[in-house]
């Protein structure tokens, strides 16, 4: 109705507005007088037409000039009378024409609005599958159904996505739960426990509690950085990964490997406890995914115009095409459950990288292990916009093998790096 209204009163302004400039044209005054001559004395010009202006006419014919003039006058403003009328009744049977085709051709225009509407209405988290798959021209009807069709592609990735991340997750909480059962029904059933299979049995209840508590607080934490930072801070990553490497020093010992650091000062914009639970986290995965008397390196600095933070180690070997994985949620190598990892390390990393707008870029060693590097955008006078809740992950962009990381194009001088350099 709107869009009738507004082509209908468009066509009436427009005919109005040409039917005022028709009338002022031939409305306009003439002060030119035509007389006609018959015979004559034969003098070239006497005979014929003449046009003179008003004050050229002659006194012969001046007032019979005169006479025809007014009576001209009159005929001239009753034809204008007449057009005016006439154009008034052609404009007002236009008018209801122009709106009755404006109704039709609104009727048109909005018809696949009706049916993007209808479509999307009727889409639920059953049939999220289903398109639009609107044809015809490239005009902005066929962009708005595309841009829906995307839309709705990127909805179905990110509810199967929850799908699995749930289904993974009561995997991984029913598990323990399962042996934590099995261990007090034993105890329960068995007569003749004695105070040291008690002892026993409360001691692997008391790991699998452990377990299930640092599970929980993997999830809380990945639920947490996937809303984006409610404020940000200036940070110094070389003073956040020397804290971790201080609180990993014990388990570096009971696995027996090596671990050499080069951190150079590197600001950045951001949350100081996602950040250092990101270093946490890539250096805990180098260490619990190691071979024995291997070695860690971890590596801070500016470089490219990003302050970044590399964990490069020793390890199993990874299928180049296998590293993406790692960094989806419950992913593990071999999927081993008992060394207390739950995969979720890794991609607790890809989602506070993507909230501080960080890249990420990791890629297998050709003699087993791994190398994650993430750049975070360099720190500024003024801390940069917070972060509003976002639904992708990180940029993810492999290395090719043994190649240099892509964000990165500047020479690094970072002292002796006598194990990484062996060894990359």
């Amino acid at each position: 109705m709107r869009l009738t209204l507004l082509y209908g009163l468009l066509f009436v302004i427009s005919g109005a507005v040409l039917l005022t400039i028709t009338y002022l044209l031939v409305n306009r005054p003439t002060n030119t007088v035509l007389v006609s001559r018959r015979g004559g004395s034969g003098a070239p010009g006497d005979a014929g037409v003449h046009m003179y202006t008003r004050d050229e006419v002659p006194g012969a014919v001046d007032s019979f000039a005169h006479a025809q003039q007014q009576q001209a006058v009159r005929q001239h403003a009753a034809e204008m009378q007449h057009l005016l009328t006439q154009s008034g009744i052609a404009l007002a049977i236009m008018s209801v024409i122009a709106i009755g085709l404006g109704w039709i051709v609104a009727g048109r225009v909005l018809r696949p609005l009706r049916t993007i509407t209808t479509t999307v209405q009727r889409i639920s988290a059953h049939n999220v599958h289903e398109r639009l798959a609107v044809e015809g021209p490239g005009d902005e009807l066929k962009d708005l159904a595309d841009t829906v069709d995307g839309l709705l592609g990127r909805l179905e990735a990110a509810l199967d996505s929850h799908k699995r991340f749930v289904a993974n997750a009561a995997h991984e909480l029913r598990t323990p739960l399962t042996v934590e059962h099995a261990l007090l029904e034993e105890s329960l059933i068995d007569r003749e426990a004695t105070v040291d299979s008690f002892r026993s049995n409360f001691e692997r209840l008391l790991t699998l509690s452990e377990q299930q508590a640092r599970l929980l607080e993997s999830l809380l934490t990945l639920s947490g950085s996937e809303r984006g930072l409610d404020r940000r801070e200036p940070l110094d990553l070389a003073e956040l990964t020397d804290n971790v490497l201080l609180g990993s020093r014990k388990e570096a010992e009971r696995h027996n490997l090596r671990v050499e650091s080069h951190t150079h000062p590197a600001g950045l914009w951001g949350d100081d406890a996602l950040v250092e639970r990101l270093v946490a986290n890539l250096v805990d995965n180098a260490m619990g995914y190691n071979v024995p008397d291997g070695w860690v390196t971890v590596v801070t600095g500016v470089r490219g115009g990003c302050a970044f933070v590399r964990v490069s180690n020793t390890g199993p070997r990874i299928p180049p095409t296998g590293v993406s994985r790692l960094f989806e949620p419950f992913q593990r190598i071999g999927r081993k459950a008992d060394n207390g990892h739950h995969g979720l390390g890794l991609s607790i990393v890809r989602s506070i990288a993507a909230a501080h707008d960080a890249t990420l870029n990791a890629h297998a060693r050709a003699q087993g292990g791994l190398v994650v590097e993430v750049g975070f955008p360099l720190r500024t006078t003024a801390p940069p916009l917070p972060h509003a809740p976002y639904a992708t992950q990180a940029p993810y962009a492999p290395y090719a093998q043994n190649q240099p990381p892509t964000p990165v194009t500047e020479p690094y001088d970072a002292g002796p790096r006598s194990l990484s350099a062996a060894s990359e």
